[in-house]
């Protein structure tokens, strides 16, 4: 390899393990709650919860139209900042229109909204955008570099939801106290963010709407996208929780939280790394084949790690650690486990998608990814075999995407 491209793959991995120190912690005190959490609240009330956080997350990627995906494709400075403005004037709006659909839903009172705290409902919009702005903040430290941020920025919000969610379920037990708790959690990272990376004055509107324009395949392409992957990451809990019961859904999220966090720990790290570095290399050779391929070699040597540990430990950690009641929730997450080995090596890399302006073939993929999700959790009677199909469908998806991320990564070389 050239001595200038082992030089910049120094860097990349100095970099990935400076976010992965942050993600480490962040994810540490995530999962310290989780401890606590599994103790305060029963299975059914943390099921609940956890359905209304996935619709949040998806209405959470609606709001911003994607756009801060964009941020690393601008150039350093001033450019991205005007960005940033941009993503948070379609926040402001998206998350209005959001909450009037809320409003005029909780009104209407279908009967299916009986089922839903009041509470759940009236945070569901503000937790949304707040979550989306949050995001944004983190993808414009990373896309500019300052990764000391970033870092500071991920650990308050951690510390900030776990510790209220703790707080406030020593109080009161009940799913409606988790989604408020986790809307002042969020709230708090998001006051850190513009404290260390202040917006500063605003921007031009003339500038603000070139920046959209410039960018809009990713509302009309990369949101369908995203909006469909979030979907069929999120619908699991909703059709185990429908077909399945509130319990078993507890047990679901439980598995997906925990087993969530060290799978992608790493994955977090690189993705916020590979962002700046593909995107730099692309536009200035054409191609990042030397970027990618090291970065998989890497991934998917810790993805065999932890796999090894989940399979043969799974089920008696979970139980040491969360009590006897949540032994099942050990073995979901075996069942899940190829599908987290894999998604820990395919999410990283998925940003080939945008960096080589392949996001109708990432459209069509989530859509197969989406059917395949139904059909493998509402065929089967019983939920075991669902989960068994829904990880075994999922890990063939994702072995399909690799390969169209490497290919794209040849870019003009192809």
């Amino acid at each position: 390899m050239r001595p200038h491209l082992k030089l910049r793959l120094r860097g990349f991995w100095h970099s990935v393990a400076t976010v992965f120190t942050g993600a480490a912690m962040a994810q540490a005190i995530t999962f310290l709650g989780s401890l606590a959490l599994a103790r305060l609240f029963v299975p059914a009330e943390f099921g609940l919860f956890s359905t209304w956080l996935g619709m949040v997350s998806l209405a959470a990627v609606v709001v911003t139209g994607r756009y801060e995906a964009a941020l690393a494709v601008e150039p350093d400075g001033e450019p991205r900042r005007v960005g940033v403005f941009a993503v948070m004037w379609c926040i402001a709006v998206a998350t209005g229109c959001v909450w009037a659909i809320v409003f005029v839903l909780v009104f209407l009172a279908p009967i299916w909204l009986y089922e839903i705290p009041l509470t759940l409902l009236w945070v569901f919009a503000p937790t949304a955008g707040l979550i989306a702005v949050a995001q944004v903040w983190q993808s414009w430290a990373a896309a500019e570099g300052r990764y000391a941020a970033l870092i500071r920025m991920r650990i308050i919000q951690a510390a900030g939801i776990t510790g209220v969610q703790v707080g406030t379920g020593m109080l009161q037990s009940s799913a409606a106290s988790l989604g408020l708790a986790h809307c002042v959690g969020v709230l708090l990272g998001v006051a850190v963010a513009a404290f260390t990376m202040p917006l500063g004055a605003p921007v031009d509107s003339r500038a603000r709407r070139d920046f959209l324009r410039r960018h809009r395949r990713f509302p009309l392409l990369s949101l369908p996208a995203d909006s469909v992957n979030t979907l069929a990451g999120q619908l699991p809990l909703l059709l185990v929780a429908s077909r399945f019961g509130n319990e078993v859904a507890g047990l679901l999220a439980l598995a997906l939280r925990t087993l969530g966090a060290p799978i992608t720990l790493l994955g977090a790290a690189v993705l916020d790394v590979f962002k700046r570095q593909s995107a730099a290399a692309f536009r200035m050779r054409g191609e990042c084949r030397h970027e990618y391929l090291q970065t998989l070699r890497v991934l998917s040597s810790a993805s065999v790690a932890v796999a090894v540990l989940i399979f043969f430990f799974s089920e008696d950690l979970f139980e040491l650690a969360f009590g006897t009641q949540w032994r099942t929730a050990g073995t979901i997450a075996l069942w899940l486990m190829p599908m987290f080995a894999l998604r820990f090596v395919a999410s990283p890399l998925s940003y080939m998608m945008y960096v080589a302006h392949k996001q109708h073939v990432d459209l069509v993929w989530q859509l197969v990814l989406l059917a395949m999700t139904v059909a493998s959790l509402w065929i089967p009677a019983h939920y075991a075999p669902a989960l068994q199909w829904y990880s075994a469908g999922y890990s063939a998806m994702y072995a399909i995407y690799l390969a169209l991320s490497y290919r794209f990564s040849l870019g003009s070389h192809i």
